[in-house]
């Protein structure tokens, strides 16, 4: 909404985007409790959330009986504070919770103060998903909670192949497993390497050299003087 905009005119602005409700109405009616929320920009954008157990479904019903055959990215989000802290805490970690300086700096940093993104999320890691209609110009951003205690979710390999190489990547760089893939392997890194560098709880390698954020040492360059003197006494 703009600086603009009466809450009446975002309400007048929704309704006449009959596409995209529509699009509302028939997800809520297929998903039923497995449609969980959603978050509409009249005339731009639409995002879904929906359960776990209604992921597969979500992507099956979009494909096949709404028209987004287009399948266009999947990926994850550790999106809220880790239970075990950052490796190393940057200061702005340390005042998510509102805080100064002077405080403790403690590595529980208070969630309720980090917003969720558009249509809500519950839980630390989140998967979403890009899906485009390409006739009538039109996408969604499905979005789905993954539970602290089963990092798991099922594949939308099933339904969109392209899918795979996506997931194999969140797999990888989050640690969420995904049901029924057919082949969940590193896709960048080597076969042995051991952690998931995109969690909030990895440590790095250059907050360890280094205090954050980690500035590299730059080695002044030799100004034209002393190059002269350099060449002057090589030459002698």
């Amino acid at each position: 909404m703009s600086s603009t905009d009466t809450p009446t005119d975002a309400e007048e602005k929704v309704a006449a985007d009959h596409a995209r409700n529509d699009l509302v109405a028939r997800l809520t009616a297929h998903l039923g409790d497995g449609f969980i929320d959603s978050h509409l920009v009249a005339g731009d954008d639409l995002w879904v959330r929906v359960s776990r157990d209604s992921w597969v479904e979500a992507a099956s019903f979009a494909k096949t009986s709404l028209g987004f055959a287009y399948f266009s990215f999947l990926s994850g989000i550790d999106w809220m504070p880790s239970p075990f802290g950052r490796d190393m805490d940057a200061q702005v970690d340390l005042q998510l919770d509102g805080s100064d300086e002077e405080s403790s700096g403690d590595d529980d940093t208070d969630s309720s103060a980090i917003e969720s993104g558009v249509a809500g999320g519950d839980t630390r890691f989140q998967v979403f998903a890009r899906l485009n209609d390409v006739v009538n110009g039109l996408g969604i951003t499905f979005k789905v909670d993954i539970p602290d205690h089963d990092l798991s979710v099922p594949s939308w390999v099933g339904v969109y192949p392209g899918a795979s190489w996506h997931e194999r990547e969140c797999w990888e760089m989050y640690g969420i497993d995904f049901i029924d893939h057919p082949g969940l392997r590193h896709l960048y890194l080597p076969g042995e390497f051991e952690g998931n560098p995109l969690r909030k709880d990895y440590p790095l390698l250059a907050r360890r050299m280094k205090p954050w954020p980690g500035i590299v040492d730059v080695e002044q360059m030799p100004d034209d003087d002393t190059d002269a003197d350099d060449s002057a006494g090589g030459e002698a």
